[in-house]
């Protein structure tokens, strides 16, 4: 399988470093092993023949030919973390060429991956549009906003979706190379993973931070400050709304708008973090259930168990947590 990673200026080193090393290592197994895998053929390729990564580094890259008979490009991250930055990206000279190619390369029948704020080039390049991606959470509500024609579930790590892969946040980076060993050999993908201590992680839901996402608005920036104030009281919808000055259908629609989730599942996206950060600490469930709006702990566990994919055992500091 031959892999090609379009490499631009300021790319995330950490992200590229991780595509290379995990290929690498994939083949030395193989290898070692004697399993009859053809060696995975990896070669960086650019719009430039030199690029400089986001911390300095020099790299020379192969000319980005679409008919080099790539099995997959790969886009990883530029180093950015926040939209205004992204949006100053969007703006260099070299993304329209890059944005070409990866359109040539789709229409000539090429699988397409991208990590992190790489898959915003494929979504700029109308690649996505009509598919299910995936991308890096504190970047999603701009992913909305500038993408509505893609249907973005930012919540999975990979998203694979008619001949493309979209990765989550950073470090998914290694979530993508491992489903691209998994597409050569399975086996040599779970020895890869054990040898490179990968756990297996199909959401980033986990990772989120709330506050970063409603800060994303100014209306969703309020209401996560209300909700954190009136967390042990339990949610209303009407109550928020009217504290708020606005309708219940406006904070609906706003809150789906711009974070792809309703009020109560961002309600209890915040519920999680704190109860995560309770029995961090030491605090019982008994404890903690009035203080996050429950009325039982059952009910809590339930919330808790769902959205870990878990049992709590584990989350406390002090002692442990019945699972």
């Amino acid at each position: 399988m031959e892999l090609h990673i379009l490499v631009l200026n300021g790319v995330f080193d950490t992200g590229l470093a991780v595509l290379q090393d995990t290929f690498a290592t994939a083949n030395t197994l193989a290898a070692g092993r004697g399993v009859s895998v053809a060696p995975l053929k990896v070669r960086l390729v650019g719009v430039e023949a030199q690029i400089v990564t986001a911390r300095g580094l020099t790299a020379r890259l192969s000319p980005a030919r679409v008919d080099a008979h790539a099995d997959w490009v790969i886009v990883p991250a530029l180093n950015v973390q926040s939209p205004i930055d992204l949006l100053a990206i969007m703006e260099r000279a070299d993304v329209p060429g890059a944005l070409a190619l990866l359109r040539r390369w789709h229409d000539a029948g090429v699988h397409l991956a991208a990590a992190c704020a790489g898959t915003f080039l494929l979504a700029e390049a109308g690649i996505l549009d009509g598919c299910e991606a995936t991308t890096s959470w504190p970047l999603a509500p701009l992913f909305r906003q500038r993408y509505p024609n893609v249907w973005l579930d930012d919540t999975r790590m990979i998203v694979p979706s008619r001949g493309v892969v979209t990765a989550g946040v950073m470090m998914a980076h290694l979530d993508l190379a491992l489903w691209l060993v998994r597409q050569a050999s399975p086996d040599i993908a779970a020895m890869t993973a054990r040898f490179m201590m990968i756990d297996e992680r199909t959401s980033q839901a986990r990772y989120v931070i709330p506050d970063f996402l409603a800060h994303a608005d100014p209306l969703l920036a309020r209401f996560e400050h209300w909700v954190r104030e009136h967390l042990a009281a339990g949610f209303s919808l009407q109550n928020a709304a009217n504290e708020l000055g606005v309708t219940p259908r406006t904070l609906q629609r706003r809150t789906e708008a711009v974070l792809g989730k309703t009020p109560i599942v961002f309600v209890q996206d915040i519920q999680v973090e704190r109860v995560r950060h309770l029995l961090s600490i030491g605090r019982r469930m008994e404890q903690i259930a009035s203080e996050v709006g429950y009325a039982d702990t059952a009910t809590l566990r339930t919330l808790m168990r769902r959205r870990l994919g878990r049992g709590l055992r584990g989350l406390q500091s002090k002692g442990c947590v019945e699972a």
